[in-house]
């Protein structure tokens, strides 16, 4: 099998991906314009920031696995792969301390205008008592929005600070903020009311695109911190920027409402990057050599694991729950076509097979085929395939 690695990958990890017998491509320069061509005969597609368009899953007839080396994967059609029944695969949690570490940089750097300090210092210009007014992090109430692994890491580390810490996530409750040692809040506003700081830890969905614009600003404190090192599109970039020019919000970002495609580029123009109380980074997050080795070396389990079963681990577009209404047991005899036969009748009744699992057992004379269909079989069915005749052994339905 080929894989492709479209993107940056710790080039020792590829003699593991090449010892599990895969033909590796390494091209970390590729370019979204350029995967649609680079993919074509590849199994297993390997992207960290990489767009994966529709038109590289169309084009990709033999991709069975598109890998995320990393958490997110809004740059991959996640649709139109579904579509093709090739597997989308991520490698969550390995980055969380990397990102973690990098929220509480944005916050150090806002409240000790790190940023500005800088900027003097490399002019030639040396200004103590304008830089001698911070606020500090002790103390002051933290607000997260997201529990994930990455949001807990916050949590983790906001103890270090001493900062008092709320938390909003969608599965929160009571009890498990309780357990956390952080405030419970019932909905994201009331994060934005209570805080000093707001750090954002979200997957971006359609739930959550946009979830941080005007209203959501307007509640939070004069002069509090956003903090997002999620994705861009989390935020109204547009309603940030009329916060800090209105209110005084300070603003630290790792992610941005519009980022260029390539890894570089010299004519990036964003109000936002002028705006005083900003501090900014280039979508670095996951990036400390860290969180790139566990990405990695989780990406070489999930390819392991699906060069081993025909299954990856971390898949994010199959059904929990596939849309049986019920199943069928076959015990039958472990024989060349017996299963065609099973499903040739199933077929002739006009039922969609959600899902299957074929058991043998030891000494491969029998096996168990759970087969679960999208109707409720009629007996005609049950005893057609009861009287396939030295291939079934016995068979019952039973109502999911």
């Amino acid at each position: 099998m080929r894989a492709l690695i479209a993107d940056a990958f710790p080039e020792h990890y590829l003699a593991d991906l090449r010892a599990l017998g895969l033909d590796v491509a390494y091209e970390p320069s590729a370019t979204a314009e350029q995967l649609p061509e680079r993919a074509k005969g590849a199994n297993i597609l390997v992207v960290r920031s990489t767009k994966v368009t529709r038109e590289v899953i169309v084009g990709g007839k033999a991709l069975g696995l598109v890998l995320r080396a990393g958490a997110g994967y809004d740059t991959i059609d996640v649709a139109a792969a579904s579509e093709r029944g090739i597997f989308v695969a991520n490698c969550p949690g390995k980055n969380a301390v990397a990102v973690a570490e990098l929220a509480f940089g944005l916050m150090i750097a806002l409240d000790r205008r790190v940023a500005d300090n800088t900027a003097d210092l490399r002019a030639g210009v040396w200004n103590k008592k304008e830089y001698s007014k911070a606020d500090g992090l002790k103390g002051k109430t933290l607000g997260v929005i997201g529990l994930g692994s990455i949001g807990c890491a916050v949590v983790e580390r906001a103890r270090a600070f001493e900062m008092n810490v709320l938390a909003w996530s969608r599965s929160l409750t009571g009890t498990r903020a309780d357990e956390l040692g952080v405030g419970y809040c019932r909905t994201p506003d009331e994060v934005a009311e209570r805080a000093d700081i707001v750090t954002v830890h979200l997957a971006q969905t359609k739930e959550t695109k946009g979830m941080f614009g005007a209203t959501f600003f307007s509640k939070m404190k004069r002069r509090s911190m956003f903090i997002n090192t999620s994705r861009g599109g989390l935020h109204d970039e547009a309603a940030l920027v009329a916060a800090m020019r209105d209110r005084g919000l300070r603003a630290g970002l790792d992610v941005f409402e519009s980022e260029p495609a390539a890894p570089t580029a010299t004519d990036v123009n964003n109000e936002i990057f002028k705006m005083p109380g900003f501090v900014g980074t280039h979508h670095i997050g996951a990036s400390t050599e860290q969180a790139q080795d566990a990405i990695a070396a989780e990406a070489v389990r999930i390819c392991r694991e699906y060069l081993a079963t025909g299954k990856p681990p971390n898949v994010v577009n199959v059904e929990v729950k596939a849309p049986a209404k019920s199943e069928l047991v076959v015990r039958h005899y472990d024989k060349v076509g017996v299963l065609a036969q099973v499903l040739g009748i199933i077929r002739n009744h006009g039922i969609n097979v959600a899902d299957m699992t074929n058991t043998i057992f030891q000494g491969s004379k029998a096996a168990v085929a759970s087969i679960r269909i999208t109707s409720e079989p009629a007996s005609d069915l049950i005893r057609e395939i009861s009287q396939l005749e030295d291939m079934v052994i016995q068979v019952e339905a039973k109502r999911l």
